[in-house]
């Protein structure tokens, strides 16, 4: 029961330190925004008749994308709270605790994903408002899939932050294995216009199954003949990604001293 309390009260507080800062709620608004009105619309028109999926316009191909992107930097910025519990102590107080190291790497990793999965129903919902047509089944069907995505991602986020030892060195590491993947996972396009060793690069990408898996649900019956793998197999990679991910964090939180 005490390993239970102790998962819970993490869980807990890092969604309610996440839900007390409105101004982090609202500003997760503007970078989805301009991404689909600024690139989805002003690119898009310059690429009108250049994506070759019929029905589909380039703002509704990149949505998913956007998702998975929101998905990304919010996962991996929330490593940040593992070096602001270092800098007041908090950590210390939590590793003393009579509660394993597991616990304590699962409480922190889910809270944050609920986090992250929150951040990313704020950009379903402006696609909603943006005239993107997603009914009640498909986006039930997203969700299990985007905190799936979010497992893996707060992971990476909270074992780099494990090492860490100041906010510069984080900014710096996050930023550097952010932009990769995000550009790399063919969010904002399709990976079979690549080149073959592009292709291959993003294939050993675990975003760009998530991103897949995402359109494979969110755009139906037109991304099938462009998807990188069935749907079951981006949730098996996406999971086996997740399960690794999870025993390195693990792993790390085991070593902080």
């Amino acid at each position: 029961m005490s390993e239970l309390r102790g998962f819970y009260t993490l869980w807990l507080r890092e969604v309610k330190r996440y839900l007390r800062d409105r101004v982090r709620i609202v500003s997760s608004f503007f970078q989805p925004l301009l991404w689909l009105v600024i690139f989805g619309v002003g690119i898009g028109a310059s690429l009108r008749g250049a994506v070759p999926i019929p029905g589909l316009t380039y703002q509704q191909l990149i949505f998913p994308g956007i998702i998975g992107q929101t998905l990304l930097f919010t996962s991996m910025f929330m490593g940040i709270s593992v070096i602001w519990d270092k800098e007041f102590g908090f950590m210390k107080e939590i590793l003393v605790a009579p509660i394993s190291r597991v616990s304590i790497f699962l409480g922190k990793m889910i809270g944050d994903s609920t986090d992250a999965l929150i951040q990313g129903i704020i950009v379903i919902f402006l696609g909603l408002a943006l005239g993107i047509n997603i009914d009640p089944m498909t986006f039930l069907a997203s969700l299990p899939i985007m905190l799936l995505i979010t497992f893996g991602l707060v992971s990476i986020g909270l074992t780099i932050a494990s090492f860490m030892g100041s906010l510069e060195s984080f900014g710096a590491i996050q930023s550097f294995i952010n932009l990769p993947l995000f550009f790399l996972s063919g969010a904002l396009f399709q990976i079979q216009s690549l080149p073959g060793w592009m292709q291959d690069i993003s294939k050993a990408n675990p975003l760009t199954y998530g991103v897949d898996a995402l359109r494979n649900v969110i755009l139906g019956a037109a991304w099938q003949p462009f998807q990188v793998q069935p749907l079951f197999m981006d949730i098996a990679i996406v999971g086996a990604f997740d399960v690794g991910m999870i025993i390195i964090g693990t792993w790390a939180f085991s070593r902080m001293k």
